[in-house]
């Protein structure tokens, strides 16, 4: 081969760059933008979507039948002080909730959904405490240095009762399922801060799942060897993603008001039959007065009182505490001053939500 054939055809290269990018240069730039797009209701988008039919169900079901021959082994791992870290495509909750109804019926379970993104770990943290407290009551070793409600505690005072002397000596044992432990509400230093603390208490096990391609990132190796000690188990299960998508929101859609209502739906639906309950009283109220700004605080507490859903202020600052964390409830001043609690919905909404809610 003859060098300067290997030169003409550097030099033609790099004249043909330079021509493109004159001519580049001289093309009109488009005056479209994607603000222009008409985008469909995202209620249309979602029930368009669910209207696709799903394929290989027989194979997932399958493959998802043939993880229950791992649960012995789990089991064993999680008593033996290490937790367990599912990973794969497609969603684990199912999995999640079908090996925790099915081998840890003996045993206190608390669930976190992760993908929920206003969720706030400490009132997860709360409720571990409320179920260890609930067993060593049942054992009569419930100790006098913290006391409920444990609202009104430090994080610091929750992890030391979790992982305190009375704990240790007893064999009470709490199994805590996290959906999402890398979803957007947990993905922040701190949260994983207090996980990790959560899974070194000797009485605690922590049994998660991950989605992210980049969730290991977030750990260091203290947090992996020592805190959460994981053992990995890639467990694809190739199902589709329909309850922790439903949170967010479409590329290709406009939210709206009923997307709204739906999503308040699903989080009512892992709440307590008491928040629930207080969340009806409060859109009943603005249905029957739309014309006011909400439901005073001090109304709201007698009225709560009268049909036995709270027993104290504490108790109702706790549940309207997790409503405005879920974006459930919002609050707004009257004109004498007060805090008024009020639902961002339409009333024809409400009625609708009521109604699904039962």
């Amino acid at each position: 081969m003859d060098p300067k054939d290997g030169d003409d055809d550097e030099f033609g290269f790099s004249r043909n760059y330079f021509l493109a990018k004159e001519i580049g240069g001289s093309v009109k730039k488009s005056s479209h933008k994607l603000s222009d797009i008409n985008l469909v209701d995202e209620e249309e988008l979602r029930e368009a979507t669910a209207g696709i039919a799903s394929k290989h169900e027989k194979e997932m079901a399958s493959l998802l039948n043939s993880y229950k021959n791992l649960y012995s082994k789990w089991l064993l791992e999680l008593r033996c002080g290490f937790s367990l870290l599912m990973y794969g495509f497609g969603s684990k909750k199912a999995l999640l909730e079908d090996f925790a109804s099915t081998a840890l019926t003996e045993f206190s379970v608390v669930v976190i959904n992760g993908y929920l993104q206003p969720i706030n770990i400490k009132h997860a943290v709360i409720a571990i405490a409320d179920v260890l407290w609930d067993q060593l009551k049942e054992k009569r070793r419930t100790p006098n240095k913290i006391q409920q409600p444990f609202n009104s505690q430090s994080m610091e005072d929750l992890l030391s009762f979790l992982d305190g002397p009375h704990a240790k000596e007893s064999d009470c044992f709490i199994y805590v399922v996290v959906h999402n432990i890398d979803g957007p509400g947990l993905r922040d230093s701190e949260s994983q801060q207090y996980l990790a603390r959560i899974a070194s208490c000797s009485q605690v096990r922590l049994v998660v799942s991950i989605d992210h391609v980049n969730a290991p990132l977030l750990w260091d190796k203290k947090m992996v060897h020592t805190q959460f000690k994981w053992c990995w188990y890639h467990v694809p299960t190739y199902a589709p993603y329909k309850v922790e998508g439903v949170f967010f929101p479409l590329i290709l859609a406009n939210s709206g008001t009923a997307q709204s209502a739906k999503t308040a739906i699903i989080v009512l639906q892992s709440l307590t039959p008491n928040a629930q309950s207080l969340f009806k009283v409060i859109a009943e109220y603005q249905i029957a007065n739309s014309d006011e700004e909400g439901l005073p605080m001090n109304k709201l507490y007698m009225m709560c009182r009268e049909r036995f859903l709270v027993s104290s202020q504490v108790t109702l600052n706790s549940h309207l505490t997790e409503f405005k964390d879920h974006e459930l409830v919002k609050t707004r001043r009257s004109a004498d001053g007060q805090d008024c609690f009020y639902i961002p919905l339409a009333s024809e909404a409400l009625e609708k939500l009521l109604q699904e809610l039962g």
